[in-house]
């Protein structure tokens, strides 16, 4: 198969979706690698790695030309020209979020294999995982730092020193998201509170954590009467492949103390804090009622080495898998079927459907 890797060129997004390591397996395999210029510079990974791995390096146009691209992150708009109906799309897509982009690959019939909602049997999201992981670290540093007076927060140090109180870091959702932000924050000597629907999950968080933190379950009550005592809010919410449920709603946030810091890394499925919308890592924060909100929505890109090694990691064997056995790979597995959002002008995932009140095609039957 041919398969094309582009540049990203969302802001400030310096991932890449392939490791020359995993272009030299692909190009073992007899398959045929197209790289962008500068695609991995980004990640520390130089053209000429990608060379000596075995790929041919071309323009953007020569990448999307490939008969399966594979990305990180959704296309953009400028991207949208590239899409067809004989491509398949392996990457981030996040379409609930997004109903432009759904559009663009319903009307133009492509294939769209998305990342976040391949599941395995356990309901796990193996290939959300470690990006989930990278950006539940990363709110917790994003957010202390704009706590810090000088970039307008409350100036409040999270760990506290001997003799004063650490800062309050509430953490809504307790999946992989709300896990990695609290090792962080608990990391740091902040006090933690972690609030899911889950009775089952919060025992686990109680034991894993020896009790070091708070577990509460999430209800509007709960979390109205954490806000006044909260310094950094986390919004960890997730339902797989559908838009975020709004848990903090905008008269909530006269709860919070002037100052304080929200960091929904739910805002790319549309966010669980109403007042949240997309920010990017050159203009990251705004502030409403006097609460600093923090909405980027490719938080991982901020440290991309570590991300891309990560990701790609999870996303080889089943990049292998369509490399191999084309789109017929998703009728085959099971996990790699539940990715599939798009594919011949058909919504195959129902949370999309759902989110802009679209025709559902289940998955087997466009696939037949």
């Amino acid at each position: 198969m041919k398969i094309g890797l582009p540049k990203e060129i969302k802001v400030k997004e310096n991932r890449v979706a392939l490791t020359p390591g995993g272009v030299a397996t692909l190009v073992r395999r007899g398959h045929s690698v197209t790289v962008e210029r500068g695609a991995g510079v980004g990640s520390g990974i130089a053209d000429g790695e990608y060379e000596a791995a075995g790929a041919t390096l071309g323009s953007a146009a020569d990448a999307w030309a490939a008969e399966m691209v594979v990305k990180v992150k959704e296309p953009i708009e400028r991207e949208y020209g590239y899409l067809r109906d004989d491509l398949l799309l392996f990457t981030y897509l996040h379409l609930a979020a997004d109903r432009p982009l759904t559009d663009a690959l319903l009307s133009s019939g492509t294939t769209g294999v998305a990342y976040e909602t391949v599941q395995l049997d356990d309901g796990s999201l193996p290939l959300l995982t470690p990006m989930s992981e990278v950006a539940g670290r990363l709110s917790v540093q994003a957010g202390a730092y704009h706590l810090q007076k000088p970039v307008g927060g409350r100036g409040v140090l999270l760990g506290g020193v001997p003799g004063v109180q650490p800062g309050h870091v509430t953490i809504i959702g307790g999946g992989v998201v709300g896990t990695n932000a609290a090792k962080m924050a608990m990391g740091l000597g902040a006090k933690v509170t972690i609030l899911d629907v889950s009775q089952r999950r919060l025992a686990y968080l109680d034991d894993v954590f020896f009790g070091r933190l708070t577990t509460m379950m999430s209800s509007e009550a709960n979390i109205r009467a954490l806000l006044p005592d909260t310094d950094l809010l986390i919004g960890a919410v997730l339902i797989p492949g559908a838009k975020a449920p709004h848990l903090v709603t905008r008269d909530m946030l006269a709860l919070m103390p002037e100052g304080s810091v929200i960091v929904d890394v739910a805002v790319d499925q549309g966010g669980c804090v109403e007042t949240i919308h997309p920010t990017t890592h050159d203009d990251p924060t705004y502030v409403v009622d006097g609460v600093i909100h923090y909405g980027v929505a490719n938080m991982p890109g901020a440290v991309p080495r570590t991300s891309t090694f990560a990701l790609t990691n999870q996303t080889m064997p089943y990049v292998l898998q369509l490399a191999e056995q084309g789109v017929s790979a998703l009728s085959r597995n099971k996990a790699l079927r539940l990715g599939l959002n798009t594919h011949a002008g058909k919504l195959t995932y129902q949370g999309v459907a759902e989110a802009f009140e679209l025709a559902f095609d289940e998955p087997e039957a466009v696939l037949a």
